[in-house]
């Protein structure tokens, strides 16, 4: 049994089974829940962290810090991977990673919300709230940007991840129940759950849920019964990837690792004299045989 204290957590995809912490401390943990034991743990070094999302695409851990910046974190590797500074002089407060993991949404405390293209990690534009500092992102299956800040929250259109709109697709305010906690689509249904201090309440956002799902994935069939849940459970740890494959490049995966001119010079001379020396061997032992039979027959 084992104690930690941690203030965000970050669930893993389907095909993974571990989950990640980070407290007050900086010090990142990944632990299986499959099996219960610690699968690394890497120091941060930059302080408390106070916002945490996880690519959906690469399942790489997105940190966000207090001195503004964000990094990007796998279980293999014990420096980040990459360093963003989002928000200069501010905080991030919170972070969303689009479906696709090709847009990252952040939310200082600047009163910004700042679009960044995951490809080139740059800037794409950026949004001002008011009544506070965008306290809870998140972006539906649809790629509907959710934003709460104080006691308002705002929706954007898919395309605003893109390309800046100027009006929002949707608005709606809950008077004296601010700051807003947390923000969450609910999966294949048009529908949004916002965490204050009176409680949840839940809205309708049309077109925010994904109206086509696989029942093959892991439990997303909602009609399945209690065997095929005893079976998706059971398919789900045999076909659990191991935490090594998290990577920022995920074409990496399967490739043959090129080697250089003097690697193959090297390569070619080892084998040559491996050769000669097996050769050599060779005629040694023909030269015995042919001593022991005149030795014989004398």
């Amino acid at each position: 049994l084992m104690f930690c204290f941690c203030s965000t957590v970050s669930h893993p995809p389907s095909y993974h089974t571990h989950t990640a912490t980070v407290g007050s401390s900086g010090v990142l943990q990944y632990q299986d829940t499959s099996t219960g034991n610690l699968v690394s743990q890497h120091r941060t070094k930059l302080g408390p962290c106070r916002a945490i999302c996880q690519n959906p695409f690469n399942s790489v851990l997105h940190l966000g810090h207090t001195n503004g910046t964000v990094t990007l974190w796998s279980p293999s590797s014990s420096e980040y991977l990459v360093k963003m500074l989002c928000h200069k002089g501010s905080p991030i407060t919170s972070m969303a990673i689009d479906r696709s993991g090709r847009y990252m949404a952040t939310g200082g405390g600047d009163s910004k919300v700042k679009i960044f293209d995951l490809r080139m990690f740059k800037e794409v534009h950026s949004y001002k709230t008011y009544g506070g500092a965008p306290t809870c992102l998140d972006i539906s299956q649809t790629g509907i940007l959710g934003i709460g800040h104080g006691c308002h929250t705002t929706f954007m259109r898919p395309e605003a991840l893109k390309v800046k709109m100027k009006e929002p697709y949707m608005k709606h305010q809950l008077s004296g129940k601010g700051p807003l906690e947390s923000l969450r689509f609910r999966p294949f249904e048009d529908a949004c759950g916002i965490g204050h201090s009176g409680g949840i309440s839940s809205i309708v956002i049309p077109g925010s849920g994904e109206p086509n799902l696989d029942s093959m994935e892991h439990f997303t069939n909602p009609y399945m019964d209690t065997k095929q849940r005893h079976e998706a459970e059971v398919r789900h740890l045999v076909e659990k990837l191991s935490p090594d494959m998290i990577a920022l490049d995920l074409d990496s995966m399967g490739r043959i690792q090129e080697s250089n001119l003097i690697q193959r010079q090297q390569r070619m001379r080892y084998f040559a004299e491996g050769v000669d020396t097996k050769k050599a061997a060779d005629q040694e032992v023909v030269k015995n045989k042919k001593e022991k039979k005149r030795t014989n027959a004398e």
